[in-house]
C-alpha cells in the first residue's frame, strides 16, 4: 500500500493532468444515464453515445420504456452487444421505476441495487454523477488495473473489495472524480497492453516504479 503522502500525490497528479474529468457517457438525465450505463457493459462508451439518441427519440422517458416491446428495443441497441439481455433489463428496469419509485431514479444504493441490470458499479456512477453523493467509487476495469499497478490496493481483483479499500483512502469528495480520471489515464497512458511510465504523471508515487 502507498503512504498517505503517496496517495495524495497520485490524486493531485491526476487532478492536474485531467482537470475536467467527467463521465464519458453523454447523458445527464438520471434515467437516460442509467440506460447508458446498462448498455455500456461489454461495450464502449463511444458506441453507446452513438446508439442512444435514436433510442431516446423513440422512448423519451422510463414510462415509455416501461410499455416498450422488448424486440423493438433490441433493434435499437443491437450494436451494443448482448442486446437480448440488455433489452429485457431496460424494459423491466423501467417498469420497476414506474411501479415502485414513481418514475424517479433512486438516490440510494439499496434501492438502486433492486433494479434490473444494476450492480454496484452502475449504482455508484449514478450516485456520484447524478446525486453528487460523496464516497461514490466506480470500480471498472481501468480502476482495477491502475489501482493494482499503483499500489493503492494489494493484488486485489474483486471489485467490492477494491471499492471498500478505496473508500478507506480516498477523500469522499474526491472519489467520484478520481475514478473518472483513472478511466482517462487508463486509456491514454496506463493501458491494458502496456504502462507508458515515461509519460505518467503518477510515476513519482507509483509502486510499479517505487518499490
Amino acid at each position: 500500500m502507498r503512504t498517505r503522502e503517496q496517495i495524495d500525490g497520485i490524486i493531485a497528479a491526476l487532478e492536474a493532468e485531467y482537470p475536467d474529468a467527467d463521465c464519458t457517457l453523454e447523458e445527464r438525465d438520471p434515467w437516460k444515464l442509467l440506460v447508458q450505463v446498462r448498455l455500456a457493459a461489454q461495450c464502449t462508451d463511444e458506441r453507446v453515445n452513438k446508439v442512444t439518441p435514436a433510442l431516446f427519440e423513440r422512448f423519451g422517458d422510463c414510462r415509455a420504456m416501461a410499455e416498450a416491446d422488448v424486440a423493438e428495443v433490441e433493434d435499437y441497441i443491437r450494436s451494443c452487444g448482448f442486446y437480448h439481455g440488455k433489452a429485457r433489463d431496460l424494459v423491466l428496469q423501467a417498469q420497476q421505476l414506474v411501479t415502485r419509485f414513481g418514475g424517479v431514479v433512486p438516490d440510494n444504493m439499496d434501492d438502486l441495487l433492486t433494479l434490473a441490470g444494476v450492480g454496484r458499479k452502475s449504482a455508484n456512477l449514478i450516485l456520484g454523477d447524478v446525486y453528487n453523493v460523496p464516497g461514490s467509487v466506480v470500480v471498472d476495469t481501468h480502476c482495477i488495473r491502475l489501482c493494482n499497478r499503483m499500489g493503492l490496493v494489494d493484488n486485489e481483483k474483486d471489485p467490492p473489495k477494491i471499492e471498500k479499500q478505496l473508500r478507506a483512502i480516498l477523500p469522499p469528495e474526491k472519489s467520484n472524480g478520481f475514478c473518472h480520471r483513472l478511466v482517462l489515464h487508463g486509456r491514454a497512458v496506463c493501458t491494458a497492453r502496456r504502462a507508458f511510465c515515461e509519460n505518467c504523471c503518477c510515476a513519482p508515487f507509483c509502486s510499479s516504479l517505487n518499490r
